[in-house]
């Protein structure tokens, strides 16, 4: 696959491959996203049957219901009264009006002596407009006849006696609904009060009660104002996220069918507003995911084959979720804490690098809000969001450098734990509640979903090696193994190329690691890199023990041609093994296009014209920082071995030498080692050597 990218970046151009790419990611992501946060819409027909139980898809509100619910509240709101302190003095005015058209009747009337039958009419004239008052004065001939005949003392005895009866009930709150009862209570004083005539009781009674009017009377600015208050004090009525619309069986009543439409479930209608928010999601998410992939200190080819990664992984765990989601309703419980946690984290932190791993756990996070929510709203479950990110990030940080398989189940039980720790969080903060075979199912799934995130990344890894070129920190810890095959090898048919492959490991790996470089990368790329010599192990020198030099029999052209293959040979002895990319660079770099210098010297001896390519390996030379430190530490670590007596400053300047030597002859050139990298290679290697080989002490001979 790693030739197939390769192609496809030369053809299209890096940036064209990349967006490509994260354009893929992003259809992934829409695509499985898309049916999350879809609403769901039914086929359902006015005064039909349901055929299945629908609930609400979000919380909407009512306005129907709302409305109704302030109209109620303003009819059962009391209205606010005031009471009319000058009402008793407005009917005592008016009583005293009546009384006075009965005193004044006869003298209204010319002639000497007016009758009866004329005061009668006269009077009546008088109180017409009593009469067709509100309150309807209504005095028969019989009644107004009595009360002409009083004497004029009579009458203003009447008169003082119903005015006081009346005035103490009117200083009294009397509302509308009252007036009944007050004009009864009246009545009553008038038959139990003595002094009034007998003849006129009935007169009295029927003034009395026309005098009875309601004294406390709605204010209506006040109760106006009162009912817009308490008609703005109403929540408004919604329809819940969850709450049941219909039930199956149930038929579909017009105020069903509202509520179906209020929600926006109906097969009519059509909610875009969804997927427009999930491109936003998409266009946010992938961008970032750009930002990131751009901070990354990578080479183009490294970026697009990260971003293949990236597309494997999620697709991966966007499928786990999917298939979670698809059967999370037939349990009762939230199956979605079975999802394992750590796995992209894991994944990617182990064959990319920390800062993509952290990226992508947010960001699954947020998707397994979306995916595993449980319930028919259409949001995001910040518990399922928060255990993917607590879980995946405890399983970024937790793994080592240099983890092995045995560290990666270790890590996925902590892993375990952090998810138990969240369930714990989650199950005593929660409102509702749970038996033990729920709490217990939720733990044991904390606890698998660790395992599962472990178990699944060591059976992916290969997947991912193989497929992409991958080098992970695994592979290499296991390419270290002196189990081995090839080192076996090396170890057995080539004793001194496998002391010295050790020794340019120790410099290469704490030089690298000095500079930032890939040091265990550098260590496992040295025990590999002269394999080639074991195809013609006697013709190296470190592999020459109790033996003459082959090469002293030898024309140079030939030495050379044996001394020079060894890194080709090597590079396709790895190859035959399969084994990485990397360490097959190291092996076919590791020499560059440096100078036979030995052996060209000598066939110039013979020859002055011989061209000094033909002693040049034929490279490339170093592409990585972790091949041109082994190319330095490769050098100075023959050339320190073959000094008899190494001295600090003696191998400061060896190594000072050297790397002025290879820095001159270009061997550097198509790397993007620094000088100040560069400065720091030999100051780590010179203290390397020293430690190695520092001057013994010489002990006194014993004395007999």
């Amino acid at each position: 696959m790693q030739t197939w990218i390769q192609k496809i970046c030369r053809k299209a151009g890096y940036r064209w491959t990349a967006a490509a790419i994260i354009l893929l990611i992003g259809i992934a992501m829409y695509s499985f996203l898309f049916g999350a946060v879809r609403s769901d819409h039914y086929d359902l027909e006015l005064f039909q049957l349901s055929d299945e139980t629908v609930r609400s898809a979000k919380t909407v509100v009512d306005p129907v219901k709302t409305e109704q619910e302030r109209q109620r509240v303003a009819t059962d709101l009391e209205p606010s009264y005031q009471f009319n302190d000058g009402i008793a003095d407005n009917q005592s005015a008016v009583m005293d009006s009546l009384f006075g058209y009965v005193s004044e009747a006869p003298d209204e009337i010319g002639g000497k002596e007016p009758t009866l039958p004329q005061m009668i009419e006269k009077l009546k004239e008088n109180l017409r407009l009593m009469e067709t008052s509100e309150n309807g004065l209504r005095l028969t001939d019989d009644m107004l006849r009595e009360l002409l005949r009083l004497s004029e003392k009579e009458l203003e005895s009447l008169q003082q006696n119903l005015k006081s009866i009346v005035s103490s009930r009117l200083e009294q709150p009397i509302r509308a609904e009252e007036v009944a009862a007050a004009r009864s209570a009246v009545e009553q004083d008038i038959r139990e009060n003595e002094r009034i005539p007998a003849a006129v009781l009935q007169a009295a009674i029927t003034i009395g009660r026309f005098a009875v009017i309601p004294t406390e009377t709605v204010n209506a600015e006040l109760t106006s104002m009162q009912v817009e208050q308490a008609k703005a004090s109403v929540e408004p009525t919604r329809i819940l996220q969850g709450q049941v619309l219909v039930q199956e069986g149930q038929v579909v009543d017009r105020e069903i069918y509202r509520q179906l439409e209020l929600v926006g479930m109906t097969e009519e209608q059509a909610d875009y507003k969804p997927a427009f928010g999930l491109a936003l999601f998409v266009l946010a998410s992938t961008g970032l995911l750009w930002m990131v992939l751009e901070r990354r200190g990578a080479s183009q080819m490294e970026k697009v084959t990260s971003l293949l990664v990236l597309l494997a992984v999620l697709l991966i765990t966007l499928a786990l979720m999917k298939l979670l989601a698809a059967v999370s309703d037939n349990f009762d419980v939230v199956i979605a804490f079975l999802f394992p946690t750590a796995l992209a984290g894991m994944l990617l932190r182990l064959l990319l690098n920390e800062r993509l791993a952290v990226y992508v756990t947010f960001l699954l996070g947020a998707i397994g809000g979306m995916m595993l929510q449980e319930g028919s709203a259409v949001t995001l479950q910040m518990e399922i969001a928060l255990y993917i990110v607590f879980g995946g990030l405890a399983g970024v940080y937790l793994i080592e450098r240099d983890a092995r398989r045995a560290r990666l189940l270790q890590t996925s039980l902590a892993v375990g734990g952090v998810n138990a720790l969240f369930i714990g969080f989650y199950l005593l903060i929660g409102q509702s509640q749970y038996d033990l075979t729920e709490i217990g199912f939720y733990f044991a799934a904390a606890i698998v979903s660790g395992i599962l995130s472990g178990a699944m990344a060591i059976g992916l890894l290969p997947f991912f090696e193989s497929a992409f070129g991958l080098l992970s920190t695994m592979k290499l810890i296991e390419l270290s193994n002196p189990n081995h095959p090839l080192i076996k090898k090396i170890l057995t048919e080539t004793p001194g190329t496998y002391h010295h492959s050790v020794m340019v490991a120790n410099l290469a790996d704490a030089s690298c690691e000095a500079i930032g470089a890939n040091g265990l990368l550098a260590r496992v790329g040295c025990y590999y890199h002269d394999v080639g010599k074991t195809v013609r192990p006697q013709f190296f020198i470190e592999n020459q023990v109790n033996m003459k030099n082959p090469h002293d029999s030898l024309p140079p052209e030939t030495s050379r041609d044996i001394i020079l293959a060894h890194g080709s040979d090597g590079a396709a002895i790895l190859k035959k093994h399969k084994l990485p990319r990397e360490i097959v660079d190291i092996a076919a770099q590791h020499h560059g296009t440096s100078l036979l210098k030995f052996f060209y010297h000598k066939a110039k001896e013979a020859d002055p014209e011989i061209p000094e390519a033909d002693f040049r390996y034929s490279g490339p030379k170093p592409q990585t920082k972790e091949i041109a430190v082994i190319t330095i530490a490769d050098s100075i670590e023959a050339a320190v071995r073959s000094m008899k007596e190494p001295t600090s400053e003696k191998i400061k300047k060896l190594v000072d030498a050297i790397v002025e030597d290879k820095l001159k002859d270009g061997q550097f050139d198509e790397c993007d080692l620094t000088m100040k990298e560069l400065k720091t290679v030999k100051h780590i290697m010179c203290e390397t050597l020293n430690g190695i080989f520092h001057s013994r002490i010489e002990y006194p001979k014993e004395t007999k």
